[in-house]
């Protein structure tokens, strides 16, 4: 579909894997996969500029659909010329859908789900829940507040008016007001409130993409709906079936808005942790077409219970058309990573090492370390001996420790830089270990030294 879009496998590992080395072709330049996608939510990475991203060797920058509606508002990027121009990134871009923010303002509201529901257990430095639960923003931000739910009820009555606003599900009376879902999924879409105004919103499939074609991102996401695992069967199945409507109409919208050239559409495959809806979501969306014209990649989404992600990958990858990149959204973990590789992704993006490393949490080759621990007050060695980041080669954890304690902004700055570097490099080497036959060899030795 898109001629400034191309996929090329470079090897297959074979070895009883789906995993592949390769190299995806855009007009801002090629990514080599599998790569690890740095997540710039609001067309920034939080305390890192785009001279340093690229520097520590970040090749693309994945921005969130729903956040930029929501401010500046795409229009404004796109009087910039597009999101490359907004945030001075050259490189690589990719835009979601909004579709996982639906999710964690709708279904997952108030319910304290994740992206990962369950850990694979402590680490030496933190409890399961810290390591390997990564909260949704809107349960962390104003959405959250009782304020803001007040607000919103009463803005939706005003704007909506009594009938509407009891169609999409708000208690608009006394205390009620604090238990309102902010998000309501219909047929044809989801009605939102915003999380900085109150404001009532709708997003449509066409308006997702119309957003995201005003943003000028090289890979975008078709709309999808983001279940809970924890949702019955027939629900799983009802939204399965929402998602891929929605999915041929951004397909059909992006071809007819002159936009196709220059972005590549990907499909988003859900269907929560039942093998059957999963292997059905891969199989419609492969098969997927408008007058001939496919997507141009693939989406792995949904809110995964710990152990099962590794499994759904694994049965959306064996029916997904080999030929086309795959992109597992939101995972960040390096065991998690590893898993994504060898069961055939070509891309992963998430907050973790960004959101983890603002908070103190730091990833070295033999585990998270939280550097607010009084240990590395006096401990002079780098945060990771073997890392060759900025951070690491020009400050010790003693200093670092400091700034945290001093809540100093240089702290977050520094601990994300490692981070990214870490998990950016840690992928590169997976890539390498591919091209040369000793993928399995990598696993093993890293994951021995990481999970203890």
């Amino acid at each position: 579909m898109n001629k400034n879009f191309a996929f090329k496998i470079e090897k297959e590992l074979g070895q009883g894997t789906l995993a592949r080395a390769g190299v995806i072709s855009t007009p801002h330049g090629e990514i080599k996969t599998p790569a690890f996608v740095t997540v710039g939510t609001k067309a920034t990475v939080k305390a890192i500029p785009p001279e340093v991203l690229k520097d520590l060797g970040a090749q693309v920058v994945l921005a969130n659909t729903y956040h930029l509606y929501l401010q500046p508002g795409e229009k404004t990027i796109k009087n910039h010329g597009g999101l490359h121009k907004f945030m001075n990134w050259s490189g690589p871009t990719m835009t979601d859908s909004g579709g996982f923010q639906v999710f964690s303002l709708g279904s997952a509201f108030g319910k304290g789900i994740s992206k990962l529901i369950k850990g694979r257990g402590a680490n030496k430095n933190f409890g399961s829940d810290f390591e390997q639960e990564i909260p949704l923003p809107e349960q962390t931000e104003t959405a959250r507040d009782k304020k803001v739910a007040e607000m919103l009820s009463a803005k939706m009555k005003a704007e909506l008016g009594s009938e509407q606003s009891e169609k999409f599900g708000d208690r608009l009376d006394g205390e009620d007001q604090s238990m309102m879902k902010p998000a309501s999924i219909d047929a044809k879409g989801v009605m939102f409130r915003s999380i900085i105004d109150g404001s009532a919103h709708y997003f449509t499939p066409e308006k997702s993409i119309q957003i995201q074609n005003d943003i000028g991102a090289d890979i975008i996401f078709a709309f999808d709906e983001c279940t809970s695992p924890h949702e019955p069967l027939h629900y799983q199945a009802e939204a399965l079936d929402r998602t891929h409507r929605w999915a041929k109409e951004c397909l059909s919208y992006h071809l007819k808005s002159g936009h196709a050239p220059d972005q590549a559409l990907f499909a988003v495959v859900q269907g929560g942790r039942h093998e059957s809806l999963r292997r059905e979501s891969a199989r419609a969306l492969a098969e997927m077409n408008v007058d001939g014209e496919h997507f141009d990649g693939y989406g792995i989404g949904g809110s995964f219970e710990k152990e099962d992600m590794s499994s759904a990958v694994l049965w959306c990858n064996s029916e997904l058309p080999k030929d086309k990149p795959r992109h597992l959204l939101g995972i960040g973990e390096p065991e998690d990573l590893f898993d994504a590789v060898e069961n055939g992704c070509d891309l992963f993006d998430c907050v973790m090492p960004t959101r983890n490393g603002r908070n103190g949490s730091m990833l070295t080759r033999s585990g998270k370390i939280n550097i607010l621990n009084t240990e590395y007050r006096e401990d002079l060695r780098p945060i990771d001996e073997s890392c060759g980041c900025y951070t690491c080669k020009n400050y010790t954890r003693s200093y670092v420790a400091h700034l945290f304690r001093a809540k100093e902004m240089l702290a977050g700055t520094l601990a994300s830089v490692h981070n990214l570097y870490f998990l950016i490099h840690l992928v590169d080497e997976m890539r390498l270990a591919i091209l040369d036959g000793t993928f399995a060899e990598m696993k093993e030795r890293f994951l021995n030294k990481y999970i203890k």
